[in-house]
């Protein structure tokens, strides 16, 4: 079993001691006035005993055991403690010779540092940790890190690995027949031949069960709509939604769904009960939830597009109109030229018109022509009406199949609902004359009001149907109905902290994000903000002159920025570092960034499965390029000469979100340790903006928009440093709002990496928006296109704003309200600290929040006090060019490295041939992995050249390195052949593990 999980090379190196780097240099090889005199006692000890005893007093606390070959230590370490303690490092090759004065060393510093040996108790309690630990992840790797974990917080000494690994075998056996032993009054005869019964093929559908739950829709359509539906209904029938499986902790829930989505039913069926059953039951328990939420997305989007095809239809109805209505323009115009003439008596105006002026003929047939008026909404809903035997096909199935809730203001609504899903039942066409109709917009009452006035029974119900289905999609967005038992779209109250929780941390959250919780103080704190950012705004105005000033009318005229000018040295220093930086092959980097970041080491068997054959870092690699440049795993198979096979297996099992992003975290730690990346940011600031590609395909989430795409694509939304790294990617259908997902990957962000402010573009803002990023003591610093157009609030009456900011206040047309602002103060921060604590996703919640109604007091509140932080932020914006520089700088990393992904995503002309979800969200992240690969490569690169030519004397300042960016593929080579021969690139490497630099004056 321990060779299973690791190989004895491995074993040998876990004996060994590490690499260390520079942060536990400094924390662990520090010694203390105690330490120096624990070491030194004064009783003759030598030097190299006291060197030596000095390095297992710190190995200890460092790796929770000492290496038994203690002259082995870090060289760097070792010359650390030798300064410390004025000794000659060299002493250290002569420590130890007698293996009792090792072991009485070990023992000498256990005792000072309080540390123990392992015993049967101590191990005892090992494996109860490692139980409970195992109940959560099934990877020995991981069982086996988090058990050293343990054992250093323990103050235990860590036995031999062969110990360790044991255990973590025994605790992972445990841990499956205590799977299997909660689950096992689910398990009745019925419930297990049910679960039998998914592995195999049915006749009715000619595949599997199983396999049938795995395929999820490629397009909302009436027909993908009821086969959802028809799913939902297969898994309640078998009692999936009334699974309660709380009794497995939530990691292990979906360890378990993950592996029973990625094994063939014939596997799953070669396995024993006890591992099968519970595979397959939470398979069906989470199943249940996500076709559910399937059922809902898609009865949105089908509605929704009908409705969008309606508006189409509806403007070429209006342009049409137009064109038919130009004679009767002309027409009146003729008639106002002479009604309107002075000159021409009252007497003769009808004689003129009616007679050879313009005649009864034109008259008569302008009258024939007569257009009827057009309703409210200029017939919107008459032209949806074209759809209803459309929606007819699939809205009863989904109302029949889905319950729906919902608070006080969605009861008409509801009760709505109700009625249409009994006449769905009854077969009645009437609609029954107590049927509510308060929840219609005033644009469609009258379509109602003049059905019942002409007694069209069949046309009212249309029109109250089709308000009915539009009313339900916009209520299930904002969330005033909600679905129970759906994940996306469950009760807005469930994705808050309870006011229990909340009592608890509420303290904490406000010590983190800076916000008291008193509103009386937030809000003074906030009109100090406003006051000093218009004082600084005034004196902007005052001058007359600037990039922002008021024109004669007292308007905002806002200049665009002049280009900003890079200097010309900072253009010569790259063109010249470009020169000095070796040609690679992309295959060739991504060697040699894992080899530096052991990138790959993060992509771990979905399964747990422990070995890793020696060929499987090939095959990653093949499968990264492949996603990456878009070659598709068959092309890269004939090009790599890897059988297809074995990169579909490869890909399935190792190639999924959670180890990418695993793997970019790696690259990003590395990137942030190089000398040349804080010359281009602090870390703090990052932005975020959306990348369109094309689709091939049917897909859920393509879409037609004719300004990016010939026919369908997608969005990636894409978070980036200020030092050039992407740290978040998303998929995102590309007509929704890019504003709400803007939180997500800062709020999920599993780097170190600090961030405080961030920008976007106009895409990425809402009041809520604002909000939030101050509630969460951050800063949303966005390039908002016609500024000066945006409403801006003020605190107090507008007389006393304009006495104060002659200049300034006239701007500030509207008042807030700060009593509703203070009245909800302790419910907005509970709302941001769900956020913070992660209890709720901030898209889920920012999507409901930012399209509920007036009725929703929290809302509301949440967007005055927005508009109030969109004012501030303005008001500095507007005031400080130095300011509006840096975030237009920020937002051109994120265009640079847009340029990168385009370069890189080159086969296919760059058209995204995944089409679901899952598949392009894995592309979209393996682009960002191999793109990072790319940044931290050339910074690297750069930070040798840069460090090559310093040391001739030649002067670079950081000043001029900050213009240069890395986001660029000039040395590499992303074509040709693609031969992934690990041993011989590594083999190709110099001592210091990097290629040469190119030599510029060469006459080759």
């Amino acid at each position: 079993m321990v060779a299973e999980v690791y190989t004895d090379a491995e074993l040998e190196a876990l004996r060994q001691f590490p690499d260390i780097g520079r942060e536990e240099l400094f924390r662990f090889f520090t010694l203390t006035p105690a330490d120096m005199a624990f070491v030194d006692p004064g009783r003759g000890r030598g030097p190299a005993d006291r060197l030596g005893l000095a390095v297992a007093l710190c190995s200890l606390p460092w790796l929770g055991f000492v290496p038994d070959d203690v002259a082995c230590a870090p060289p760097a370490a070792v010359a650390r403690l030798a300064e410390q303690l004025r000794i000659d490092p060299g002493e250290i090759r002569s420590y130890g010779r007698r293996a009792k004065t090792r072991t009485e060393h070990l023992r000498l510093a256990a005792r000072y540092l309080g540390w123990r040996a392992p015993t049967t108790l101590e191990l005892k309690e090992l494996d109860e940790f490692l139980l409970a630990r195992a109940m959560e992840h099934d990877s020995p790797t991981l069982l086996f890190r988090l058990a050293c974990e343990y054992l250093i917080s323990a103050k235990v000494i860590r036995p031999g690995p062969v110990i360790v690994v044991k255990r973590v075998g025994h605790a992972r056996e445990i841990a499956r027949r205590e799977t299997f032993d909660r689950l096992a009054h689910e398990f009745t005869d019925e419930r297990c031949a049910a679960l039998d019964g998914l592995l195999e093929v049915d006749p009715e559908i000619g595949m599997t069960r199983l396999r049938w739950l795995g395929k999820g829709p490629v397009e909302a359509s009436a027909a993908a709509v009821k086969a959802e539906v028809g799913k939902l209904e297969f898994l309640r029938a078998m009692g999936a939604h009334t699974l309660d499986l709380s009794v497995l902790p939530a990691e292990r829930r979906r360890f378990l769904a993950t592996i029973g989505r990625r094994l063939t039913g014939q596997a799953l069926a070669r396995r024993e009960p006890e591992r099968r059953y519970p595979i397959l039951l939470t398979l069906v328990a989470q199943s249940a939830t996500e076709v559910l939420d399937e059922v809902i997305v898609l009865f949105d989007q089908a509605v929704s597009a009908r409705e969008s095809k309606a508006g189409h239809k509806m403007s070429e109805a209006l342009a049409e109109r137009a064109k038919a209505g130009e004679d009767r323009q002309v027409l009146l115009d003729a008639i106002l030229a002479i009604a309107a003439d002075p000159a021409v008596p009252d007497e003769q105006v009808g004689a003129l018109i009616r007679g050879e002026t313009i005649g009864w003929q034109r008259l008569r047939a302008a009258r024939s022509t007569a257009l009827p008026r057009l309703p409210r909404d200029h017939g919107h809903l008459a032209s949806l009406d074209g759809s209803y035997s459309y929606l007819r096909q699939f809205t009863p199935h989904v109302l029949e199949a889905v319950a729906f809730a919902g608070g006080t203001a969605a009861n008409e609504l509801l009760a709505a609902v109700a009625i249409l899903r009994q006449l769905n039942a009854t077969g009645a066409r009437k609609v029954p004359a107590d049927a509510p109709a308060g929840f219609v917009p005033a644009r469609w009452r009258g379509y109602l009001a003049d059905a019942t006035k002409s007694g069209n029974t069949s046309a009212y119900r249309h029109y109250w149907e089709l308000c009915v289905l539009l009313a339900l999609r916009d209520a299930l967005r904002s969330g005033d109905v909600w679905v129970p038992g759906s994940r996306r779209y469950a009760d807005p109250a469930a994705y808050l902290l309870t006011c229990e929780q909340w009592a608890d941390q509420r303290a904490e959250f406000c010590r983190l994000v800076g916000k008291p919780a008193d509103a009386a103080l937030a809000l003074a704190g906030v009109q100090d903000e406003l006051h000093t950012a218009l004082g600084e705004l005034e004196q902007a105005l005052a001058a007359g002159d600037g990039l922002v000033r008021l024109d004669e009318r007292g308007e905002l005229v806002i200049s665009p920025l002049p280009a900003e000018t890079i200097p010309t040295e900072a253009e010569t220093l790259k063109a010249e570092l470009t020169e000095m930086l070796p040609f690679a092959p992309i295959v060739s980097l991504l060697i040699e960034m894992d080899q530096h970041t052991g990138l790959l080491d993060c992509f771990t068997h979905a399964g747990g499965k422990p070995t890793r054959t020696p060929e499987l870092k090939r095959n990653l690699i093949a499968v990264l390029l492949a996603q990456a440049t878009n070659l598709g795993l068959t092309r890269m198979a004939d090009a790599c000469g890897i059988s297809y096979n074995i990169l579909v297996w490869t890909a399935e099992w190792y190639v999924r979100e959670e180890t990418l992003r695993a793997a970019n975290l790696a690259l990003i730690g590395y990137h942030r340790k190089l000398p040349l990346t804080p010359v281009f940011g602090s870390g703090t600031v990052s932005s975020s903006d959306g990348q369109r590609f094309p689709t091939r395909g049917k897909s859920v989430t393509a879409r037609a928009l004719s300004r990016y795409f010939a026919h369908e694509g997608l969005s990636t939304y894409t978070h980036v440093t200020d030092q050039h790294t992407i740290y978040g990617t998303k998929i995102i259908v590309a007509t929704k709002r890019e504003a709400h997902y803007v939180l997500d990957e800062i709020l999920g962000n599993a780097t170190d990496i600090p961030i405080t402010e961030h920008a976007t573009d106009t895409h990425g803002v809402t009041l809520v928006n604002f909000a939030l990023f101050d509630l969460l003591g951050l800063q949303l610093s966005p390039r908002i296109r016609d500024l000066g157009k945006i409403t801006l609030y003020r605190t107090g009456p507008k007389s006393d704003v304009d006495a104060v900011f002659p200049l300034a206040g006239p701007l500030l047309t509207r008042r807030a309200n700060l009593d509703l602002i203070a009245a909800h103060w302790d419910d907005l921060l509970r709302l941001a600290g769900s956020l913070k604590f992660g209890h709720a996703t901030a898209s889920l919640l920012v999507g409901k929040l930012s399209a509920s109604t007036r009725q929703n007091a929290l809302a509301g509140a949440l967007k005055e006090y927005g508009a109030l932080r969109r004012t501030i932020y303005a008001a500095r914006y507007l005031s400080d060019v130095a300011y509006r520089r840096k975030i237009s700088r920020q937002l051109n990393k994120g265009e640079s490295l847009h340029a990168l992904k385009r370069d890189l995503l080159y086969a296919h002309e760059g058209t995204l041939r995944g089409r679901h979800l899952e598949q392009q969200t894995e592309q979209a992240w393996c682009l960002t992995l191999v793109t990072n690969a790319v940044v931290t490569w050339t910074t690297e690169y750069y930070g040798l050249a840069v460090e090559q030519l310093r040391r001739t004397g030649r002067r670079i300042d950081d000043d001029v390195l900050a213009h240069i960016s890395p986001a660029h593929s000039e040395n590499i080579n992303f074509f040709g052949s693609i031969d992934v021969d690990i041993e011989g690139e590594l083999a190709a490497l110099g001592p210091t593990g990097h290629r040469p630099l190119r030599v510029t004056d060469t006459l080759f």
